[in-house]
């Protein structure tokens, strides 16, 4: 299957896709922009936060919540102020907010990254509904995505370097989690590194390849990939389902100069829904 453009944004680094009331929310690093797609009318809006954008997600009581170069807070799109409230990374300026998404109570779980190479050590940091911060993993290299099986016993999340999705037991009322282990590996000599990530109806992962141009649907319980979607951009960043009743495959990526769709946003339909995302609930 093949993933087609669905809008020429020429991101440097296109990231966080999420889709929220008809449009689709995503982020470009780089740039430092919050952004909101339209597939009906075929618009982007675009804000600029001044700073490195890592993720963005809605929030309950109205406006996003981000994840940003300095810290996380709230992102009013009406008057496009943003105000950090909270800093995962406890003022250290070398390190930002990368990828992150709300679990099903509401609560932000976002890594930390750090700005420049060699990087320091990050971590998977879980941001309470009263801003409270704590670090749940540690010493991540680069925390990427996050997503909940059906169930909400397990939590799904990605650090880069590993090459593996990692699953965990999740306790959906306190936040806490558990027993770590790999359920999905890709090997060494496979295209592409495992970066963002969602779930669909049936409780598959559908993960992107970072310099592996692609989306592949993976069974958690066997290990197995089962699908692969390419996408004409090899720094498939993230993904999310979006459209009419979920059905499309939203897709982000980043700039490389010798692809010409490359910094897009990609939409495939792979036959299969999506389920909602969770909003913060602070």
């Amino acid at each position: 299957m093949n993933a087609e453009l669905a809008h020429d944004s020429r991101a440097s680094l296109g990231e966080a896709a999420l889709w929220h009331e008809g449009r689709l929310l995503w982020v470009d690093i780089d740039a430092g922009t919050v952004n909101r797609f339209d597939p009906v009318r075929g618009t982007n809006e675009s804000w600029t936060l001044g700073q490195m954008v890592g993720t963005v997600v809605p929030r309950a009581s109205g406006g996003f919540v981000v994840g940003a170069q300095r810290g996380v807070g709230v992102f009013d799109p009406l008057t496009a102020q943003f105000k950090i409230i909270a800093d995962p990374a406890g003022g250290r300026a070398e390190m930002r907010c990368n990828d992150g998404k709300c679990d099903p109570r509401g609560r932000l779980f976002v890594g930390t990254i750090g700005m420049h190479k060699p990087r320091p050590p990050g971590a998977l940091h879980r941001v309470d509904s009263d801003w409270r911060t704590s670090v749940v993993v540690e010493g991540t290299g680069t925390a990427n995505g996050v997503a909940w099986s059906l169930d909400r016993t397990t939590m799904y999340f990605i650090d880069t370097p590993t090459r593996e999705v990692a699953a965990v037991d999740y306790d959906e009322a306190s936040g806490r989690i558990a027993n770590r282990r790999a359920v999905v590996r890709f090997g060494d000599d496979e295209p592409g590194r495992p970066d963002g990530m969602t779930i669909d109806a049936g409780g598959r992962l559908w993960v992107a390849l970072y310099e592996g141009g692609a989306v592949v649907c993976c069974d958690a319980a066997s290990g197995r990939v089962l699908e692969r979607i390419e996408v004409p951009a090899s720094r498939t960043t993230s993904c999310a389902f979006g459209g009419p009743e979920l059905g499309d495959l939203y897709i982000t990526s980043g700039r490389h100069a010798s692809e010409p769709q490359s910094g897009g946003l990609f939409v495939a339909r792979p036959g299969v829904r999506g389920v909602p995302a969770f909003a913060f609930a602070g």
